[in-house]
């Protein structure tokens, strides 16, 4: 399969603009959505509340429709001269068609030998990019005060974390498994597409039209009409909320877009060396470079893609900042705490170690800071026993490694113990069907393929894999968590 390119081109230092990226959205598909939904306004010289409700249950069937018809976008070969099912509504075809046609190539700048490079990096790091991915990229993607609201109006993380958690394992891995941006039956390119569409679809709803033209807006809750399905609860709470973008910005901005992207690479990579388990100049930027390759497909500008560790910590520590100093809310609540807190409870459950249990929040604060943890509400009154156990088990294995590295240069008691939570994550989260949102068949079947290949540290000594073993469970991964 031979994938159109995009004519982009990616700058060495990114630049931090905040005041165009709160009001810049994504043209592309924003017009697809709005060309599948339609105006929100009512026909000439029609004013009635029944009118206005039989005119959203239109919209909402159309976004129902649009839903579904994104399921058949089951590997990258399937956006290759899509066919919908018989029946689907010529304007809904014709738009997913435009967006297909113009969204799923690749960047003209992406090197296949970087994203092989990146996806190597990922496969040979699984257990610690899943501990990384709950610990410390979600967390930190949270501290956004406005993404914070949108989820929470959602609902997806207080009252449906799972669901969240896992929808966000179905773009991580797709992405990162071997083939999934570059081949045809990878799943990356269709995954981000598809994400890319319900980040406009939220858009859309909250603003009830195109973000370019309500840059000043005060965006008042409209009328929707009775839910008969989740998908379309979700849409209605959308569409009921309002939103002041004059002082919020838009829903799921390019400052927001950007700042998610840095959680899922450079965060990622900051972590690794906290752990003192830091990659090669050259690992690091192919890593980098895998993740915004998919910043492209997501609709991020790649004048704010940062191509180096040190440029990517600048612009994560920029917008960071500018969260951490935001005290305005929508609806007039952090929304931040409630969802660090239900994150916290869902990782100390799948814990099976009443002792560990406090581990999760405890790696959270030991990567991302006390300060991000404290805004979170993640608090640091937890058990004695499980804070000293976990700081001398840090400390010791930070001492032992480096003692040792000095003979087995590659030796880590840390990779060790991220990978122990990183097992239990993986199995009790993204593993488990029996959780809201169901994975993918051709997803988690690549999943286990590739973590099966993760149950044994090529880079430990035997003793160490068998402690390991029994931290976690003998044999391969991939085939427990059926």
């Amino acid at each position: 399969m031979t994938l159109p390119a995009a004519s982009s081109v990616l700058p060495e230092t990114p630049a931090y603009d905040p005041a165009a990226m709160r009001y810049q959205a994504d043209p592309l598909a924003d017009a697809t959505i709005a060309a599948i939904v339609g105006s929100w306004e009512l026909p000439a010289g029609e004013a009635s509340l029944q009118t206005l409700l039989a005119l959203n249950a239109d919209r909402m069937r159309h976004l129902q429709t649009t839903t579904m018809l994104l399921n058949t976008w089951t590997s990258n070969a399937a956006l290759v001269d899509w066919t919908p099912p018989d029946g689907t509504s010529p304007h809904i075809v014709e738009a997913l068609r435009g967006y297909l046609d113009a969204g799923r190539g690749l960047p003209e700048w992406s090197d296949a030998a970087k994203i092989t490079r990146g996806e190597n990096v990922f496969t040979e790091h699984g257990p610690l990019s899943v501990m990384s991915l709950f610990c410390a990229s979600l967390p930190d993607c949270y501290i956004q005060p406005k993404a914070a609201a949108v989820l929470q109006i959602s609902g997806q993380l207080t009252t449906n974390a799972d669901y969240r958690i896992r929808s966000t394992a179905a773009m991580v891995f797709p992405v990162m498994l071997r083939g999934g941006l570059t081949t045809p039956e990878g799943l990356g390119v269709a995954q981000t597409l598809k994400v890319r569409l319900i980040h406009a679809t939220i858009r859309n709803l909250m603003l009830h039209g195109a973000p370019q033209e309500m840059v000043n807006a005060v965006v008042q809750p409209i009328a929707t009409p009775a839910a008969e399905a989740s998908q379309q609860s979700m849409h209605g709470a959308f569409l009921a909320n309002g939103w002041n973008v004059s002082r919020d910005g838009l829903p799921n901005n390019q400052e927001q877009l950007v700042f998610t992207l840095l959680t899922f690479h450079f965060v990622f990579l900051r972590a690794m060396r906290t752990l003192g388990i830091g990659l090669c100049a050259e690992d690091e930027e192919a890593y980098l470079h895998c993740w915004n390759v998919v910043g492209c497909l997501l609709g991020i500008e790649p004048k704010w893609m940062p191509s180096t560790y040190a440029d990517a910590e600048r612009l994560f520590l920029d917008i960071q900042t500018q969260c951490l100093a935001d005290n305005v809310y929508p609806g007039g609540t952090d929304a931040r705490p409630a969802l660090g807190g239900a994150l916290m409870d869902y990782m100390s459950d799948s814990i099976p170690f009443k002792l560990l249990k406090p581990f999760p929040a405890l790696f959270t604060r030991y990567l991302c800071g006390g300060v991000v943890a404290d805004a979170l509400g993640i608090s640091n009154r937890l058990p004695l026993v499980s804070r000293i156990l976990f700081a001398v088990l840090m400390s010791v294995s930070r001492l032992i490694d480096s003692v040792v590295r000095l003979v087995v240069p590659q030796f880590s008691l840390s990779r060790m113990f991220s990978r122990v939570v990183g097992y239990h994550l993986l199995t009790s989260f993204l593993m488990d069907q029996t959780r809201p949102l169901k994975l993918p068949t051709q997803l988690l079947t690549q999943m286990h393929a590739t973590v099966g290949t993760w149950d044994d540290d090529a880079k430990a000594p035997r003793w160490l894999n068998r402690l390991e073993d029994r931290l976690t469970v003998r044999g391969r991964w991939g085939r427990h968590g059926s």
